[in-house]
């Protein structure tokens, strides 16, 4: 899509040396630097919110400071029980792709190379990122470690050029001083911002305008759409809709009537319009940790010590934000990977390991009827400040009790490290 939009304003970029034209060159490169990195669309002066995603964050971390894995297949993740963490685009020609069942990559692409992930290493470089993002515009609203939603509206002064120049002068930034690639997206709202990030992976630069978007929309696939998973596009494919544009020959009232809330959500992004903002710094919804066993485990007194060290983990992270939850949701695997969960809302939100534990339990004993399960996890939702974690409770007189000791303990490992003391549920053939 070329072109001069009304006014003269620009309708091409190039990437590299950040050069503005009116239209496309005729001969696709940039006739300063002859990149042929361009980036045209008629819109893409007035354009102003963004998807940032970086490019395969974790292998991308690994290869940067690896540079013999450079033209390597390279997939993060678990052991042979585990599962893939990210994975490197060589990989992907092999068909790997992140969630996959680590047996699974293996098999497709034997001759990987498997890293351990470094969460502290991949923490750093992201954390770089999101300074480097701030420094651009105010409203960047975090989705991960390695991706953001940017809102640009009004940056035009403070930059010297529209949005589409700042973001391709951050992402060459990122490049530079931080080793790793990213993607950019760009339109108008944050929906199609996001399917655009992922059109021209990686090192890509995608504009997705107004004028073009019902048409661009049209024959997506229903599950292009976030929120939809393999259930909502079985039930959508029951009554025809297959592709976003089938949602159109509806009204808003009967796809709620046949969806519920999800309808609104359908029924607004099936014509190009998505209301929300982008949200800085929006409060987590749910804290939660896991773990992939070695081998599948259907003995409950042995899931339960598996159990126990996520409860502290999330208890943990909890107290570091200073928040606590009220609904407590186990989850756990099948050794055929269907995923089970199970939640109980609590009278008052919690912060404490013990209350984690003893909420999960009953739910977990429920489920040990011979089944052998590969993953475990316990998660807080219904986030609330911490200063109303665990309130006194008459029937429960051994709370503050508990609540005394689990301080007790924090202060030790503050001061002497996480290993430094360990609750009898943590050792091996515990019954407590």
């Amino acid at each position: 899509m070329t072109g001069t939009t009304e006014g003269g304003q620009p309708t091409a970029l190039c990437r590299d040396c950040l050069s503005l034209f009116e239209s496309k060159p005729v001969t696709g490169r940039c006739p300063h630097c002859q990149s042929p990195r361009v980036v045209a669309h008629p819109e893409l002066s007035t354009l102003s919110v963004a998807h940032l995603d970086c490019d395969a964050f974790y292998a991308s971390i690994e290869k940067r400071d690896n540079p013999a894995l450079a033209d390597r297949p390279v997939i993060v993740g678990g052991g042979r029980r585990g599962v893939v963490a990210a994975c490197c685009y060589v990989a992907r020609i092999y068909g790997v792709r992140s969630a996959m069942p680590m047996f699974k990559a293996l098999d497709r692409c034997p001759d990987a190379t498997v890293i351990k992930p470094d969460m502290a290493r991949y923490r750093t470089a992201g954390q770089r990122i999101r300074e480097m993002m701030e420094a651009t515009t105010p409203l960047v609203e975090p989705i991960s470690i390695d991706e953001a939603f940017l809102d640009l509206s009004g940056t035009e002064k403070l930059h010297g050029g529209p949005p589409a120049r700042t973001l391709a002068a951050l992402v060459l930034r990122i490049e530079r001083e931080v080793g790793v690639t990213a993607s950019i997206g760009l339109s108008y709202n944050k929906f199609l911002a996001k399917i655009a990030s992922d059109l021209d992976k990686p090192r890509g630069f995608a504009a997705v305008g107004e004028a073009e978007a019902l048409d661009f929309l049209g024959d997506k696939p229903v599950g292009t759409i976030s929120g939809v998973g393999g259930q909502l596009q079985n039930a959508l494919a029951r009554d025809g809709i297959t592709l976003i544009r089938h949602l159109r020959r509806y009204e808003e009232t009967e796809l709620m009537a046949r969806f519920g809330a999800m309808g609104r959500r359908l029924y607004a992004f099936a014509w190009g319009r998505d209301p929300r903002p982008v949200a800085p710094n929006e409060p987590a919804k749910s804290i939660s940790g896991e773990t992939t066993f070695d081998d599948d485990v259907d003995d409950p007194e042995e899931l339960l010590r598996r159990l126990w060290p996520q409860c502290e983990r999330v208890a943990r992270r909890l107290k570091t934000a200073d928040l606590a939850g009220q609904s407590i949701t186990l989850k756990l695997k099948t050794r055929d990977f269907k995923i089970i969960t199970r939640s109980h809302k609590l009278s008052d939100p919690t912060n404490m390991a013990d209350r984690l534990y003893r909420t999960a339990e009953p739910m977990l004993r429920r489920e040990c009827d011979g089944r052998q399960f590969r993953l475990i996890g316990i998660g807080a939702g219904d986030l609330t400040a911490g200063v109303f974690a665990d309130p006194p409770d008459l029937l429960d007189p051994n709370r503050d009790r508990q609540k005394k000791v689990e301080s007790a303990i924090d202060a030790v490992r503050k001061r002497l490290g996480d290993d430094a003391i360990t609750k009898g549920r943590g050792f091996t053939g515990s019954r407590q």
